[in-house]
């Protein structure tokens, strides 16, 4: 039997290798990455954020009771005695002859069952703090969207470092590829003696230094990848193959008044925030309401007595009003509190207001800035191609020696690395102007 199970577990090991490499590398847009990570399962400050409003709703139902019934059932039989002596009864108030008063008493039984009720008719301070909760529920839904917003974000940022990083290698492996063809023909020059010995040497120094870039470009972009995964939420070890390019998106023009005032609309951890110092006016109003009188309800039957075949039938009714009059100044220590958290809530959002102004205003300038940073870079990644080009037939029609196509390819090098550095920053500057006006999700 275990040779036959040793070769199950093989040819099973074998299916799901062969499953594995069916399935390749996980095919992932930047709309497909974030979907994923502010999914349920996704990102932890999406999870976290989802666990944060089921205890906010968890403790709106806790308020809530305060205001519905109170009903409870309860089932006693005792077999008891008693000293009468500890109670102070040693004797009747009336002698009665021939009776001795007895000490002590029992076992005797008793059974009491009873159904309770209570039932709040004004309470003022709990139905404060229920509405109160109820904002609290909102806010931590609105916390929910701005999780899910930062979230968005963030892998929109680590998906677009990843895509730099793989065009970083693109353009190292260009760069190799361009100086084998230099060396190739400075050895070319030298076999036909218009060239030199220097020359080649030359050239196989760019092209150990290129091949350097092209190792620490290959590093750069394996953290990259994992810094993605890491930010969506995914196993380590799970293959990508980023299917978005780096490219000029145009972006609709908006003014700075109108992105101020999407901004305040649209950004839920605005929204947030001003359900928060909703909250906290709403719960210290509560606290100032628990000195008005509180009126509830209460009742109760069952039956009692010796055991269930003599148990009569009892109950009780009535109305309680509470009026607190002294209770050592916890109530207005509790008001004092409050009344401070709701003026810190009042400067968390006004201060808010004012990191958004900031936000919007350096978002647009990045993205203008941004803009001519690409229109700048394309025209001296033109520019320098085209010098290399020249200096190639220069060299090779022996007019000029082989540094003038050295100094040309470096500095084509620098072009490439320009315009990959100002696509990504044009990129970037979309993504922070559309957090800074809460429409990351919809931009993407």
């Amino acid at each position: 039997m275990k040779p036959i199970l040793i070769l199950s577990l093989a040819v099973s090991s074998l299916w799901a290798a062969d499953q594995t490499a069916e399935r390749g590398p996980l095919e992932l847009s930047m709309k497909r990455a974030v979907e994923l990570a502010i999914s349920p399962e996704g990102s932890a400050q999406v999870q976290l954020s989802g666990e944060a409003f089921k205890q906010a709703q968890s403790r709106s139902a806790e308020a809530r009771a305060a205001l519905l019934p109170d009903v409870s059932a309860a089932l006693s039989d005792q077999s008891r005695t008693s000293n009468l002596a500890a109670m102070g009864l040693t004797s009747l108030a009336i002698p009665i002859p021939g009776f001795e008063f007895p000490h002590f008493v029992g076992p005797f039984t008793t059974m009491d069952a009873r159904v309770s009720a209570s039932q709040s008719v004004f309470d003022f301070a709990s139905i404060r703090r229920f509405q109160a909760s109820k904002t609290a529920v909102s806010a931590a839904k609105s916390d929910v969207n701005a999780a899910q917003e930062q979230v968005a974000a963030q892998v929109a940022r680590a998906y677009l470092a990843a895509v730099k990083a793989t065009v970083d290698v693109e353009t190292a492996e260009s760069n190799v590829t361009l100086s084998l063809a230099v060396q190739t023909q400075a050895e070319n020059q030298k076999n036909a003696g218009t060239g030199t010995g220097i020359e080649i040497t030359r050239a196989r120094v760019q092209l150990a230094n290129d091949r350097q870039h092209l190792l620490v470009a290959q590093n750069a972009r394996r953290s990259a990848y994992l810094q993605l995964l890491r930010a969506m939420g995914l196993r380590l070890d799970t293959e990508l193959a980023l299917t978005d390019k780096l490219e000029f998106l145009p972006v609709d023009p908006v003014t700075l008044e109108q992105a101020k005032a999407l901004a305040v609309k649209e950004r839920p951890d605005y929204r947030a925030q001003q359900e928060r110092e909703s909250n906290a006016r709403m719960a210290a109003s509560a606290t100032k309401l628990e000195r008005l009188p509180s009126v509830a309800a209460f009742g109760d039957y069952g039956s009692n007595g010796t055991g269930f075949e003599n148990a009569l039938p009892t109950r009780t009714y009535g109305i309680s009003v509470k009026l607190p009059l002294f209770d050592g100044g916890r109530m207005d220590a509790r008001r004092v509190e409050a009344d401070s958290q709701y003026r810190a809530e009042k400067v968390r959002t006004n201060d808010l207001k004012e990191q958004i102004d900031l936000d919007v205003r350096l978002a647009l300038d990045e993205l203008r800035s941004a803009a001519d940073e690409v229109a700048v870079a394309k025209e001296g990644l033109d520019l320098a191609g085209n010098e290399l080009t020249q200096a190639r037939r220069r060299y090779e029609g022996g007019v000029t020696n082989s540094l003038e196509v050295t100094d040309a390819q470096t500095r084509l090098e620098r072009a490439r690395d320009n315009q990959t550095a100002a696509l990504f920053n044009y990129n970037l500057a979309r993504i922070d102007l559309a957090q800074a006006m809460g429409k990351v999700r919809e931009t993407l």
